[in-house]
């Protein structure tokens, strides 16, 4: 039963194992019969088993772009210049490419790169009819992947505005846009823009509104290096969804979550009014009736020397604390004509142990400082609150109930600075219908994140490769193993038994048979006229052990002396207390002297000590 046991719990202890280091990226399949048949060569998949199709939008849509073909075909580069910065850094060169993603590639899909790193990029490309803000949603949807991950930069797109001066080839940063929208990064504040340019009915002044941020951490969509698909859907009910990777992030409403207010206040502070010059805004002021204490004295410094202090034993005053480093040597390139006289670097000096130079006593803090005295604060009987200026009706109030009706557009286009190169762009799509949107992405995204998700390490290659980088994971990995480890061998491993030896069996008869008091009177007597026989030193060896060997009933007891009479007698009279008792309370007597010849058994083990 040792054996099985510990076999069960050693076996335990290797499924566990196994289980913790297992790859859950892989899923097992029954082949059946044919599964010994089958070779490295036709266990590792072929490329063709994996084909990609570019995706064909359904239903109405004004834009698409996959850049599958490798060609940027109807996307125009800019060849604009930033106002008000130098010439070198004004121009729009950075470059562009059409590449495979880096990582979990997917045979045929192609994407448009930012590539260059510090410069400035601009893009652009019509859309197949402008889009016209009436009684149908907008959808703008599109693939991102910051490759190298992102130190400043910016992966947004803007939906320029179909006015009568946009030129593609002018498209720069100051070109009216009416839709902002997408992922931005500088230092540690992470972004996801929305932005809408609003008319305003009255004075015909574009003003930017901001949504408010998303209440996710949206640092992992910067730096895991994955493809990640981010979605803006704009309603007629003049509310908006802002989606990544399908799943909402932030929403709300047109007129109430977006900063500044769409509609204006209604009344405004009169820039003419002026607070008078008798107004005391003053909650608190200095208590008039108090004065300075007579021994309040301004004059004492806030730290004094410790007068108690003694120069230290060993101090040398005349010790500089820094001197010349001995070992240095002047550079070969010196050059005192341009760098002047070399002086060799000052280093502390090793005689200083204990202190150099003038000795000065620590200062400590002035129990006598009180500072500057001033009265004590009370409240001001004057105080009229705080003054605001009255209120006018605004002059450029208005009232906007339906903010979704924006100016239109009708092309889109990247213009974008960025501290790291390689930001991937892909299946860009505007539409009206979310299916469209959803079923583009079934066939773009969806696919990427197939073969992402086929390629992602399993738990143990990504233990390993964590414990590269942070080598102190190691004692972290051995803590978590071995305890478990640990506990299964403490709890399972075979236990030593005990053994136990049986007593004589005519020990036993005397031990489970109760004596009465005729019995221990006659066993008295029968020691008292035996002679004395000296026990064997085999057989005290025995006793002290707790063994009692079968001869000790078949010899003649040793005479008693007056102290072992006295304890029988003793037990005689309790067992006479005890003999009108009931039959449970013999026994319970009897577990009390330890069975039932308990007084015999220790006289017999008092004989043995006293030879």
């Amino acid at each position: 039963m040792r054996f099985r046991g510990l076999g069960l719990c050693l076996g335990l202890l290797f499924i566990s194992a196994n289980a913790d280091f297992a790859d859950d990226s892989v899923e097992v399949e029954d082949f059946g019969e044919n599964s010994e048949e089958m070779d490295a060569e036709e266990a590792t998949p072929s490329p063709e088993v994996f084909k990609y199709k570019t995706p064909q939008p359904i239903g109405e849509v004004y834009f698409t772009e996959t850049f599958d073909s490798g060609k940027l075909a109807g996307w125009v580069l800019s060849k604009a210049k930033k106002d008000d910065m130098d010439s070198e850094i004004s121009i729009y060169d950075g470059r562009w490419e059409i590449e495979e993603l880096k990582e979990n590639q997917v045979p045929g899909d192609r994407g448009l790169v930012l590539k260059s790193r510090a410069k400035h990029h601009a893009v652009a490309a019509a859309l197949e009819r402008p889009f016209v803000f009436a009684d149908k949603p907008l959808i703008v949807q599109y693939e991102v992947n910051f490759q190298e991950g992102i130190d400043c930069g910016g992966a947004y797109i803007k939906l320029l505005a179909d006015t009568d001066d946009l030129i593609l080839e002018n498209f720069y940063d100051k070109t009216s846009y009416t839709i902002m929208f997408g992922p931005d990064k500088c230092g540690e504040d992470y972004k996801l823009h929305f932005i809408f340019r609003h008319k305003h009915p009255k004075t015909g002044v574009f003003e930017e509104k901001h949504a408010k941020p998303p209440d996710v951490d949206l640092k992992e969509f910067f730096t895991d290096r994955k493809t990640h698909l981010y979605t803006l859907v704009l309603s007629p009910d003049d509310t908006f969804e802002i989606l990544i990777d399908q799943k909402v992030v932030n929403k709300g409403s047109l007129l109430e979550d977006v900063v500044p207010p769409v509609n204006p206040p209604r009344e405004i502070d009169d820039p003419n009014d002026k607070k008078p010059s008798e107004w005391d805004d003053r909650a608190k002021i200095p208590d008039p009736s108090a004065v300075k204490p007579d021994d309040w004295d301004e004059n004492e410094p806030v730290q004094i020397e410790d007068l108690s202090a003694v120069k230290p034993e060993g101090w040398l005053d005349d010790e500089p604390k820094f001197i010349p480093n001995p070992n240095a040597v002047k550079p070969d390139d010196w050059n005192e004509d341009l760098d002047g006289e070399w002086e060799a670097p000052r280093m502390p000096n090793p005689a200083c142990h204990i202190g150099c130079g003038e000795w000065k006593p620590p200062m400590i803090d002035n129990p006598k400082y009180k500072g500057v005295w001033r009265p004590p604060m009370v409240s001001n009987p004057d105080y009229q609150g705080i003054w605001s200026p009255q209120k006018v009706p605004n002059p450029d109030y208005f009232e906007d109930d339906h903010p979704f009706l924006l100016t239109s557009f009708r092309a889109l286009g990247l213009e974008l600075w960025s501290m790291t190169p390689d930001i991937y762009f892909d299946n860009f799509i505007i539409c009206s219908e979310k299916e469209t949107a959803d079923h583009w992405a079934t066939e773009g995204w969806g696919v990427k994140l197939i073969v992402a998700n086929a390629n992602e390490p399993g738990v143990f290659t990504q233990l390993m490769v964590a414990a590269k980088e942070r080598p102190w994971l190691w004692l972290i990995y051995f803590v978590t193993a071995g305890l478990p480890i640990a506990l299964i061998t403490l709890f399972c491993w075979p236990r030593k038994v005990k053994k136990k030896y049986e007593v004589a069996a005519s020990m036993k008869t005397d031990l489970c048979k109760p004596q009465t008091k005729g019995a221990l009177e006659q066993e008295v007597h029968e020691e008292k006229a035996a002679p004395e026989q000296p026990a064997d030193l085999e057989e005290e060896k025995k006793q002290s052990d707790g063994e009692v060997p079968e001869k000790e009933e078949e010899g003649e007891p040793e005479e008693r002396s007056q102290e072992e009479i006295e304890i029988i007698e003793g037990q005689e009279e309790g067992n006479k207390s005890n003999k009108s008792g009931s039959e449970d309370e013999m026994k319970e007597a009897d577990e009390s002297t330890g069975s039932g010849d308990g007084p015999v058994k220790s006289l017999r083990k008092r004989r043995v000590r006293k030879d």
